[in-house]
């Protein structure tokens, strides 16, 4: 991460704003969450390391189609698994001016303890009948809809909340900046005043299509990611539903999910472009 704040230094950025205009995007990269030996979450079938990839194609496919002045990067095209800093490599070499990174979010489920009947023991001289108790964990929830994050210091615990007792529906997300660590506060700070502005503008384009879809908009929210602080270039990072959610699990593993939302992640970006060209 120093070497991060080195280069932004070095780079002498200044604040841009959302609206800025005049400026021509002509490199996206799209990163596919996870991959290779780094599964993701986990539904009942499927794995977020192959929707990611699916989906990020499928947009990369889509504006290579419609927008002939735009060359598309990828930090992988197969199911292997990039480290963090390979993926900041591929955007910042390229000098890319977007970067979008692709998840599917999870919940950690709820877990229910119910009477399941009762059995008799032997208490001194006599037997006596005593409850049987089991404990439950639902991997399922019936939480839906999409939100892209852009980089901050806020956290959502919700898919961190996923990790450990229930470790096997999902993967620990890499990559979270130290919030405690006051090196932190100044790459954000500095990221901030460079790029913020534009990848609130992004984020929100991206979850206007969601919606018109009739999809549940969660929102733009902040949190501490490093594969956004170390792409020196405006980024979000779209989660397109819940795994754990059977029927979402459903969509998002057919075609007319993941074409919808392709769709919906191109449109927000084309939106993006046309309003910055201007």
């Amino acid at each position: 991460m120093r070497i991060i704040l080195f280069a932004l230094l070095l780079l002498g950025i200044t604040p841009l704003h959302a609206d800025a205009k005049g400026k021509k995007i002509s490199k996206i990269v799209l990163d596919a969450g996870h991959g290779g030996r780094d599964g993701g979450a986990r539904g009942q079938f499927s794995y977020e390391k192959d929707l990611t990839l699916a989906v990020a194609l499928r947009v990369g496919k889509m504006i290579q189609d419609s927008m002939k002045d735009v060359k598309v990067y990828y930090t992988r095209t197969s199911d292997v698994y990039p480290s963090l800093v390979e993926r900041h490599e591929v955007a910042n070499r390229a000098e890319a001016d977007l970067f979008v990174s692709i998840h599917v979010n999870a919940t950690a489920g709820r877990t229910e303890r119910y009477q399941a009947g009762t059995r008799r023991v032997k208490k001194g001289k006599r037997y006596v009948t005593v409850p049987v108790y089991k404990t439950v964990h639902h991997k399922e929830t019936s939480t839906s809809g999409t939100e892209t994050y852009v980089l901050g210091l806020h956290r959502n615990s919700q898919k961190e909340n996923a990790i450990g007792e229930y470790g096997d529906n999902i993967t620990e997300e890499q990559g979270m900046l130290n919030e405690n660590d006051p090196q932190t506060a100044i790459i954000i700070s500095q990221y901030s005043q460079a790029f913020l502005g534009r990848s609130v503008s992004l984020a929100g384009k991206i979850q206007e299509q969601f919606a018109l879809q009739g999809r549940r908009d969660l929102g733009v929210k902040q949190k501490g990611l490093e594969v956004l602080a170390g792409s020196v270039m405006p980024g979000v990072l779209v989660e397109i539903g819940f795994i754990n959610n059977p029927s979402e699990e459903a969509y998002l593993n057919s075609e007319t999910g993941q074409a919808a939302v392709a769709t919906a992640i191109f449109k927000g970006i084309q939106a993006y472009k046309w309003d910055s060209e201007r």
